[in-house]
């Protein structure tokens, strides 16, 4: 059995959405006053609050305030944890302090148990029931699978204007099985290269195949300019001075998001469209380890304190371009997803009881060795050298081409280049090839260290309660 959650989009009436909002609204309130009950005892008495003494004190708060007693107990206990979590992880060091949620920005509330509401369907579609504001609202959705779920969160986006149900549902998952146990015979390999000009090179063993870019941020990046800059034009919100915004600006800055979240829908289908479809045919990834926060970091502009006036003025304007260049390769990067593909093609690969190694890139250097004989030219880590040359032994490829090669060689020790089509092993064996990968510092999607680490999620939390 594995937990999974499954999101369905809700379709509300007016009545229906009116009584939404304002169980949203009540769920705001309480959630501030849980964190304004904290913050009164801290400075006043120097005494901490925690979950259960908030929890012990809802029956009073309802008598109190009568319109939370139609809400559902367990919703106003989930609110209630929600705030305990958020303290749990500022004191574990995993986030800031917690601060007051303005009502146009809560995000919603949840059913911690099967009580209090229905989902009417199997999987497809169907409606939801929620029993203490006595409403029934269609909802349109499908998973892979299903069962009797367990827990249920309403989510309202204030962006999209939509409302969301997630389920989470314990369903029979049919384990992944790997080496012996498995029934993958391992024979169909794949190293792949990330990159800008092409998003993906891949090699098999016995031919390429490049995913060309999409390049969706630039094509709408256009469009994006001429509707900010009328944005501009409009009259915008200034909470330090009291100024509110325009009809006129809202209007524009709606159509400013829309626009982006299109560009973020065009490249989350992209990208599981083309890890699909790699994962599919192969069984063992070979990829290089990305640190993608550093790849995409801003560019240092370069000043010398001793120089004259006049070399000071030339090296501002040098540093100047090279954030400008450094800027429009982040952009290239992001667009792409260096890391997000990599995480779909593991975990697709990982599904089915494949592999994915992951090689140290500073070891294997693969954008600067050449794939014939081994050798290391530094001056191919330029990223306009896109043409490789080796003086060594003259052997010729494109860069990200050259890349692939270099890790499958690495990884099984056999190449298929362009005059070598039979896939004989090779006579110069480079460093790290076949047995060697765990000397080359390489990692399986399988290992432990290569799991990512949940920092700071609900279920990291959950367990130091």
């Amino acid at each position: 059995m594995a937990l999974r959650r499954y999101t369905f989009r809700l379709y509300p009436n007016k009545t229906q959405e009116r009584k939404l909002f304002e169980a949203r609204r009540l769920h705001a309130y309480l959630y501030n006053a849980c964190i304004a009950h904290r913050r009164f005892e801290w400075k006043k008495n120097q005494r901490t609050v925690d979950y259960f003494q908030q929890q012990n004190c809802l029956p009073s708060f309802k008598k109190e305030w009568v319109e939370f007693a139609r809400l559902h107990s367990q919703t106003l206990q989930s609110t209630v944890k929600r705030v305990d979590l958020a303290y749990n992880s500022f004191f574990q060091g995993l986030r800031g302090l917690p601060k007051f949620k303005s009502i146009r920005n809560y995000s919603g509330w949840t059913y911690s148990s099967k009580s209090g509401w229905k989902a009417n369907t199997n999987g497809r579609h169907g409606s939801v029931t929620l029993n203490d504001l006595g409403i029934t609202i269609k909802m349109r959705g499908q998973t892979k699978s299903w069962s009797t779920p367990t827990t249920l969160t309403i989510v309202y986006k204030p962006s999209k204007r939509q409302w969301f149900a997630s389920f989470t549902c314990n369903v029979s998952v049919e384990e992944s099985k790997f080496g012996s146990l498995s029934e993958l015979k391992y024979e169909s390999m794949v190293a792949f290269d990330l990159g800008t000009a092409t998003a993906i090179t891949c090699f098999d063993g016995q031919e390429f195949e490049e995913v060309s870019n999409p390049r969706f941020t630039q094509v709408a990046e256009k469009k994006v300019k001429q509707e900010s800059k009328k944005l501009r034009r409009k009259r915008a919100p200034n909470r330090k001075k009291g100024i509110k915004a325009s009809n006129r600006w809202k209007k524009a800055r709606k159509l400013v998001s829309k626009l982006q979240r299109q560009v973020a829908s065009q490249r989350v289908d992209w990208q599981h469209k083309v890890t699909s479809d790699i994962a599919s045919r192969h069984d063992i990834g070979v990829t290089e380890k990305l640190n993608t926060k550093a790849m995409t970091g801003k560019a240092k502009k370069r000043r010398d304190p001793a120089s004259p006036s006049g070399a000071r003025e030339r090296s501002s304007r040098q540093g100047s371009k090279r954030k400008r260049q450094k800027a429009g390769l982040n952009k290239s990067m992001l667009s792409v997803g260096f890391g997000t593909l990599n995480q779909m093609i593991a975990y697709k690969i990982e599904a089915k009881g494949g592999l994915l190694l992951q090689l140290n890139t500073r070891k294997i250097k693969p954008s600067q060795r050449c794939p014939q004989c081994g050798a290391v030219h530094k001056n191919w880590a330029n990223l306009s050298n896109r043409y490789h040359i080796c003086d060594n032994c003259n052997f010729e490829i494109e860069r990200d081409r050259g890349s692939v090669l270099v890790m499958y060689n690495v990884a099984t020790g056999r190449m298929n280049l362009s005059g070598n089509p039979t896939g004989q092993p090779l006579t110069n064996q480079q460093q790290g090839c076949g047995t060697h990968l765990l000397d080359s510092g390489c990692l399986s999607s399988t290992s432990l260290t290569s799991k990512r680490k949940h920092t700071g999620s609900m279920k990291q939390l959950g367990q130091f309660i």
